[in-house]
């Protein structure tokens, strides 16, 4: 039964570990050196990341760049 509980304990604590932790991020946007936009994104910080980075765009030569805080 000890054997059972260890290992139990040591399953549950990995999954604990193992698990992602979603966070509020705010994805900062700026143009020029100036604040165009910002937004909260609501998930881990690599999809975070990921989604932020999708608002980067370049239009006539004009660049937005956009960062998580």
């Amino acid at each position: 039964m000890k054997k059972v509980i260890t290992a139990s304990a040591f399953a549950i604590l990995g999954i604990v570990a193992l698990s992602s932790c979603t966070k509020d991020y705010t994805c900062e946007c700026r143009i020029a050196g100036s604040v165009s936009g910002t937004t909260t994104i609501t998930d881990t910080k690599s999809n975070a990341k990921d989604s932020c980075d999708d608002g980067d765009i370049t239009i006539f030569g004009i660049s937005q760049d956009c960062e998580i805080l």
